[in-house]
């Protein structure tokens, strides 16, 4: 007999658009009651609280399933008790009458719910006057006619439904008929973690030395863990100093019905194959943080299910997250997971396809390793940062609001920056958010970190941010030439490098000007001797500037000479600023016309530098021409830029040059973040609050507001990611990513207010040796 679905309309009021500072209600198990349901719902709540919590306010309806009491938080605002039919409509009725809850957000998975199939749950959802929002947990395969017509009595009441993988949607489409439209495809999230340090971890869990190998999740005959098992006698003989670790506790539905039965009957089994000096069974539920710890000290990760029809696994998305190797069973979240060399798939039940697997993993670490970067790669944009944002997107959407969500910002960090530092200078490159010293280092980028730093600390005061300071201020002495020009380029032993001979140095040149620039003018900030230092590079670099030619080079002095001159006002200083900024008029006036405001026939990188130096040379010698020609070109590039309240800066992929179509993608951190800088000088000279809003847009690029949704500034290490591409995010977190983030950041401070943490500090005194005198001097 086939349901009677009715008409949404008839039971439905209209939905309103509503203003976004509103209530979101998740209907879900929820912490303390333990399910995998339960820590989804609680995780994806605290990402978009995290990222959206001046946008969002998140609730609960926690389902239960007896009338016992559990002591639940202040999110649960409602509780159904999902074995009692009255309570469906009753709860239901009580949320329609709050005005406060704006969607409802239903995480779906059969047994959450009585009735056959679950189908209880339909008197709430047809009860329900409000957006709802149905996430399927679970899709099956080949449904019966009655779990179909549940099944899509659900999406009829649904005015959007989310699924983990595409294989779910597939099955949605084909088998239940649901239009493709109505389906967005949002994966499980996933836990960000600084770069595992699998060693290190190993030691504190007296693991030193070990093969980890790992399972994690609530216990139940369903994990078929005694498939593991059954594979560990034969990895043992091959490497006898292989853990198997089985984390977690039995799951409380299973204790419920049959008690430790399938843990004691796993328990006997590593008896009878004489392997209990191998296999440690973490018999509790672990907070996240341990939980995390677990995972990255696992050298390959153990998924054994035997339910083909299990369609998502938040236990293998975790492990992939840390960087684990996954060898699984063939369920569709792993065939399309693990696909591209990012994990192998063995047979359900086949103990020797799964020893053949570990075997083969442990023997080649270099495969372990390119696994683990590739399962990296595969599962980074699951991160639970671009759920949120994902989950946001659908949100307003469904509550058609056209008011922009307000994007919250991490504290400030400077730990990746302090990894990338050596004694030397901020290296170039890293492998993911590992240094890599065979890179080198640049003047480019210890000039863009000195400029960070020195802002970081005028807004801090933090003492650690000195030494740092040191560094780069002495890497930019040690490029300055006898003649006062600067290499670019030295290797890791701190030679300069043979690029030095045939690439052009202007630019590099000119921001090392610009670095100087801005520290001198922060000098009172520190001990004399610092200025004094970075006053003396600065006067032997004075002798090479007119001989620029490079726009952008000529740009950067300018910026560096206005940022020199603010004290001191030298006329000499105010007329090289003058006599450069007549080369970029010029410039201008050779290459512009009605519809191409610019200083040449093409746009490339770090363009918003040329319109703010002008007004940087405006500022300094009030001569209105330059005034004029930087808010024009300025303006004609931020039209360019600036599309459907995003910023998409010119790709790294082709230049957009004079009468031709932009390119897209192979978007890059450090013209955001020039782009931050101009937009906030323009906005203090013009007081124009269009650049305002600019600045909060261009900055939530790094926090989500791209083309793919995902986040480019990582909280996890306090690293940028090197780039934006078509479909995916340069995971590499180089020195010049990080670095320009942390410019942007220290701007944002003054725009939007945020508790990161980051306390006003007053200076104190601190010891440094210096290579550059016998005593030690003292950092005001």
């Amino acid at each position: 007999m086939k349901l009677k679905i009715p008409s949404k309309e008839s039971l439905r009021e209209k939905i309103k658009p509503v203003n976004p500072l509103n209530e979101i209600l998740f209907v879900s198990s929820f912490p303390p009651r333990e399910c995998g349901i339960a820590t989804y719902t609680q995780d994806l709540m605290q990402a978009i609280g995290q990222k959206f919590g001046k946008s969002f306010s998140l609730k609960v309806c926690a389902l239960e399933n007896s009338t016992q009491k559990r002591g639940y938080g202040e999110k649960v605002k409602y509780i159904l008790n999902t074995s009692s039919h009255s309570q469906y409509i009753d709860v239901s009725e009580k949320i329609n009458r709050d005005k406060n809850i704006k969607a409802v957000f239903v995480q779906h998975e059969f047994g959450l719910f009585s009735g056959e199939y679950g189908e209880n749950l339909l008197s709430f959802l047809y009860t329900l006057h409000k957006p709802i929002i149905t996430s399927f947990h679970t899709v099956l395969p080949n449904p019966d006619s009655k779990r179909r017509d549940v099944v899509k009595a659900i999406v009829t009441a649904s005015d959007s439904i989310i699924v983990m993988t595409e294989n779910s949607k597939r099955i949605l489409e084909n088998e239940y008929f649901v239009p493709a439209e109505k389906i967005s495809v949002i994966h499980h999230g996933t836990h960000l973690v600084a770069c595992p340090e699998r060693n290190t971890i190993k030691i504190r869990f007296n693991l030193s030395g070990k093969h980890v190998l790992s399972t994690f999740g609530l216990l139940s005959s369903g994990k078929c863990i005694e498939t593991a098992l059954d594979a560990l006698p034969s990895v043992i003989a091959k490497f006898p100093n292989t853990v198997y670790m089985v984390i977690g506790k039995t799951h409380p539905e299973v204790v419920k019905h049959e008690g430790e039965k399938y843990r004691e009957f796993l328990e006997t089994k590593v008896c009878e194959l004489g392997i209990r000096k191998h296999v440690k069974f973490v018999n509790r539920y672990l907070s996240l943080e341990d939980l995390l710890e677990y995972l990255q000290l696992t050298d390959v990760y153990l998924f054994t299910s035997k339910d083909p029809n299990q369609a998502v696994s938040g236990t293998f998305s975790y492990a992939m997250g840390c960087s684990c190797p996954v060898i699984s069973t063939p369920i569709p979240h792993a065939k399309e997971m693990l696909s591209d060399n990012a994990g192998i798939i063995v047979d359900f039940q086949n103990p020797k396809q799964l020893a053949d697997a570990a075997i083969e993993l442990l023997s080649n670490p270099k495969k372990r390793r390119e696994m683990s970067l590739n399962a990296l790669h595969k599962i980074r944009p699951t991160a639970w940062q671009n759920s949120a944002v994902a989950h946001v997107e659908l949100f307003k959407k469904i509550m058609k609001t056209e008011q922009p969500i307000k994007y919250s910002i991490p504290e400030i960090s400077l730990n990746h920056i302090k990894k990338m530092t050596t004694e030397s200078g901020i290296i170039q490159f890293s492998d993911i958010c590992r240094p890599d010293l065979n890179s080198g280092y640049t003047l480019d980028d210890n000039a863009r970190a000195l400029i960070a730093t020195i802002k970081h600390y005028e807004l801090t005061g933090e003492p650690a941010d000195v030494m740092l300071i040191d560094v780069y201020l002495n890497f930019i002495k040690f490029a300055q030439q006898n003649d006062g020009s600067f290499l670019n380029y030295v290797d890791k032993y701190g030679n300069y490098h043979e690029k030095n001979k045939y690439v052009n140095l202007e630019d590099s040149m000119g921001r090392a000007i610009w670095a100087l620039g801005e520290f001198i003018s922060r000098g009172h900030l520190l001990h004399g001797y610092f200025s004094n230092r970075a006053e003396g590079v600065m006067k032997e670099s004075l002798t090479v500037i007119r001989q620029f030619e490079s726009p952008r080079a000529i740009a950067f002095v300018i910026k560096g000479l206005y940022s020199y001159n603010l004290k001191n006002k030298n006329p000499f200083i105010t007329n090289l600023i003058s006599e450069l900024a007549d080369k970029l008029t010029s410039c201008y006036h050779k290459s512009s016309d009605s519809s191409w405001k610019w200083f040449e026939e093409y746009l490339t990188y770090a363009n918003s530098v040329l319109p703010e130096s002008l007004l940087c040379a405006y500022l300094a010698t009030e001569n209105e021409l330059y005034k004029q020609i930087a808010k024009l070109s300025f303006d004609f590039l931020l039209a360019i830029t600036f599309v459907d309240k995003k910023i998409k800066v010119i790709s790294n992929r082709g230049w957009h040059k004079k009468g031709e179509a932009k390119n897209h993608f192979g978007e890059q951190p450090i013209d955001v973040a020039y782009t931050i800088s101009s937009l906030d000088l323009f906005y203090e000279v013009f007081g124009d609050e269009e650049y305002r809003n600019k600045i909060e847009t261009a900055f939530s690029w790094f926090h989500g507001n791209n083309h793919l949704h995902q986040i480019i500034y990582n909280p996890a290490t306090g690293g940028c990611q090197d780039g934006l591409e078509e479909h995916n995010v340069n995971l590499n977190q180089g020195a010049e990513s990080a670095v320009c983030y942390l410019l942007a950041r220290v701007i944002m401070k003054k725009y939007i207010e945020v508790k990161d943490g980051v306390e006003e500090k007053k200076l104190t005194y601190i010891p440094i040796a210096s290579e550059y005198g016998k005593e030690k001097i003292y950092i005001k």
